[in-house]
């Protein structure tokens, strides 16, 4: 079972030899490391180039992390592909882990782990709602993002079925993936936490953008106009849509925010 490795990054030279380096350190060796640097400015190209001789490193103007993971996808060349963001780290035994549990059971072609979650240095508790799973996941997946990108393994003819990352969101793009992926393919999950995931970043995404669920009502706006779902999913999409919809125009209200009220009137229509 073949492996390649995509990080993407952009900016972040100050982290990315530890993420490199516990790809390194796997107990199992994949079989290609791509670092895709979203156009970094800070002399990220010149440590990949001459500390890391065996990784491929691709540069591309700066587009976005999911134009990144997709140049990824397109560039690497065995048959599973595994993600880590670049502020992220493994476990040595991580891959060998997923690997055996795929080896095991040769129905599953995904497969993700619980994590352990570092906030401004300090470890950070995850809530109920984060609770991680196996198997048939959907209906987990709708209310927030339960799949880290840094966990997964995933073969390469699920994103040949369900299309790769959709730049065209700036956020919540990996909430998006699963969402089309949960819906049709169950996923193997391994409870020990193989991935260490940092937060507090000033470059984060959550602290970019205002309003996260604008995106997620994106993604299952776009799920339900697929008719894709079966219709025990088609119910549970409508009943999350219906309620990140009426938070965010009821606070588009408070708030006298009218572009907010006219950008998602037009869904109301998916949720009668």
């Amino acid at each position: 079972m073949d492996i390649s490795v995509i990080i993407p990054t952009y900016n972040r030279k100050h982290l990315l030899c530890r993420a490199i380096d516990s790809v390194i350190r796997q107990s199992f060796s994949p079989h290609e490391i791509l670092v895709v640097d979203d156009g970094s400015t800070d002399d990220s190209q010149a440590l990949v180039q001459q500390q890391y001789s065996q990784i491929r490193y691709i540069y591309q103007d700066n587009s976005g992390v999911s134009t990144a993971r997709n140049r990824g996808i397109s560039e690497a060349k065995k048959s599973w592909l595994a993600f880590l963001d670049s502020d992220d780290i493994w476990h040595e035994n991580k891959l060998m882990i997923q690997m055996g549990l795929l080896m095991k059971n040769p129905e599953y072609k995904i497969c993700h782990t619980n994590e352990i979650w570092i906030k401004n240095g300090q470890k950070v508790n995850q809530r109920k709602k984060h609770q991680k799973r196996g198997g048939y996941i959907f209906k987990y997946c709708l209310p927030l993002c339960v799949i880290s990108p840094s966990s997964i393994i995933i073969h390469r003819d699920i994103i040949d079925d369900i299309g790769m990352f959709d730049e065209s969101l700036p956020a919540c793009e990996d909430y998006d993936l699963w969402l089309r992926m949960c819906a049709k393919y169950p996923v193997a999950y391994s409870n020990q936490p193989l991935v260490e995931k940092y937060g507090g970043h000033p470059d984060q995404l959550s602290r970019k953008y205002w309003g996260m669920d604008r995106f997620r009502i994106r993604a299952i706006e776009k799920l339900l106009n697929s008719n894709q779902l079966n219709p025990e999913q088609r119910g549970l999409a409508r009943d999350t849509l219906r309620s990140k919809l009426n938070i965010l125009m009821n606070g588009a209200k408070k708030h006298n925010n009218q572009s907010v009220e006219t950008e998602f009137k037009s869904i109301s229509k998916l949720i009668i």
